[in-house]
C-alpha cells in the first residue's frame, strides 16, 4: 500500500561507455569548483577586518554607571533570579556615608560575578534590571585558556568612569549612548 504518489520507479538501464568512466560528472564538478574561484570570499581576515553585527547582537555584559560616575547596581538580585542558566552571583553590602560618590543607592553589589561558560546570552538579566545597571554590549566574547578566565568579576564588567575617562566611557557605551 502506498501512502503518497511521490514514489518514482528507478531506471535500471545499463550505463553507456561514456557514463561508466564518469567523465561528464567529473567535468561538472570541476566547473563548480572553477566557478567558486571568481566569487567573493565569504570569510574575512579577522584581526585586520571586523565583522559588523546587527543592532540586536548580544555580546559581553557591562555594568553601567550614571553620569556622575556612581555605580547603578543596587544588588537587588533580579538579574540573578531572571537568569535561566544561573550564571550570575552577587553579594550585597551597605554603603558607608563616605562612599556617596561611589554608589547611587544605599545598597550596592560588593561582589558581582558572571560565569560566561554558563551564560546563554539571552538578555533576560538586562530586561529584569530596574535600574538599567546591566546590559549586553556589542563586544564579542574573547577566548581564554583557562576556565577561571571566563568568570568575570565586578571590576571586569564595570564601565569606565564618565568623569575621569569620558572618551573610554563613550566608547564602552557604543550604541547605548542614546538609551540612557
Amino acid at each position: 500500500m502506498q501512502l503518497t504518489n511521490r514514489a518514482k520507479q528507478v531506471d535500471r538501464k545499463p550505463m553507456t561507455w561514456l557514463e561508466s568512466i564518469y567523465l561528464w560528472n567529473i567535468l561538472k564538478g570541476m566547473g563548480i569548483t572553477f566557478s567558486h574561484l571568481f566569487k567573493k570570499r565569504p570569510t574575512i581576515s579577522y584581526p585586520e577586518q571586523k565583522r559588523s553585527f546587527s543592532k540586536v547582537f548580544r555580546g559581553l555584559h557591562v555594568l553601567n554607571r550614571d553620569e556622575e560616575g556612581r555605580e547603578r547596581c543596587t544588588a537587588c538580585g533580579l538579574c540573578a533570579v531572571a537568569c535561566p542558566a544561573e550564571a550570575i552571583t552577587m553579594e550585597a553590602a551597605e554603603r558607608l556615608p563616605s562612599e556617596e560618590n561611589l554608589y547611587r543607592e544605599e545598597k550596592y553589589a560588593a561582589k558581582y560575578e558572571i560565569n560566561m561558560l554558563r551564560c546563554i546570552f539571552c538578555g533576560l538579566c538586562e530586561e529584569a534590571c530596574p535600574k538599567d545597571a546591566i546590559y549586553l554590549s556589542q563586544t564579542f566574547a574573547p577566548s581564554n585558556y583557562s576556565r577561571k578566565g571566563f568568570i568575570y568579576k565586578k571590576e571586569d564588567l564595570l564601565i569606565p568612569n564618565p568623569v575621569t575617562e569620558p572618551e573610554a566611557y563613550q566608547k564602552a557605551l557604543g550604541d547605548k549612548a542614546g538609551k540612557n
